[in-house]
């Protein structure tokens, strides 16, 4: 059997806010059976580490080992250049959807390039957040039962797992066209968001006081959803450079 396709990839697998040590351990069990090593935790309920996640791994406890603990999602992220979040539910914030299918093969041509991607999962009793949404580039859509969309978060982790192992490795042209360019990270995203908002917030554009707080979270999705370039990146800075200067003159 050749094992060179089950070496670790830069793919990670970032779980929001878990809920259960049991789900936790028994994500990294799937992860590892399909080749996936790069843990994320951003604010276990149960603390970290965690028992009951250890016993629940069977055998995969090198994936927990090394497993990194964050306390908001936004450190999660920070180094990654693109983020799916899975749902089960239309959201109200406007982002494209792809399947488990298209999106680990969109992530495979990324990774392919030498991009860092993540696949966000959120708690067990109620998802992703909007907060946490927003934060990501592309939501992955699984297309379960309408009257009982609620899948365990292991299940889910296993399906998106054994999706990016299932992929071959030619990767069609028309999915390459974006990953050959040199994507922003979320880091760099989320500091021109900063920007962009004290720049916009001087000028009183988040506005009437009570919508403001709606209006800044798609805002902040707007930009995540961009795909934005380093580029990209650099000539927005440049823009909001000049508009500073413009009201200090």
């Amino acid at each position: 059997m050749n094992k060179d396709k089950w070496k670790n990839s830069k793919l990670s697998i970032i779980l929001i806010g878990p809920q259960m040590g049991e789900n936790i351990g028994a994500s990294a069990r799937a992860m590892l059976n399909f080749g996936i090593e790069n843990m994320r935790i951003v604010n276990p309920r149960d603390g970290w580490p965690n028992s009951r996640a250890k016993s629940m791994s069977a055998g995969a406890g090198r994936v927990l080992d090394t497993a990194q603990l964050f306390n908001k999602t936004s450190e999660a992220l920070s180094d990654l250049n693109f983020v799916f979040a899975t749902t089960a539910r239309t959201r109200d914030l406007s982002k494209e959807v792809m399947s488990p299918e298209r999106a680990m093969l969109y992530a495979r041509s990324l990774i392919q390039e030498g991009k860092n991607v993540g696949f966000m999962f959120g708690p067990e009793s109620s998802g992703l957040s909007n907060e946490d949404i927003a934060q990501a580039n592309v939501l992955v859509s699984v297309p379960v039962n309408p009257d009982f969309s609620s899948l365990n978060l292991s299940q889910c982790v296993l399906l998106l797992a054994y999706e990016w192992q299932r992929q071959v490795t030619t990767i069609p042209p028309e999915i390459m066209t974006l990953a050959g360019t040199e994507l922003a990270s979320i880091k760099e995203i989320q500091s021109l968001v900063d920007r962009s908002e004290e720049a916009l917030s001087a000028r009183n554009f988040f506005w009437p006081k009570d919508k403001s707080e709606s209006m800044l979270l798609s805002f902040r999705n707007m930009f995540s959803r961009l795909k934005l370039t380093k580029m990209d990146v650099q000539i927005f800075h440049g823009i909001f450079k000049a508009m500073e200067k413009s009201r200090k003159d």
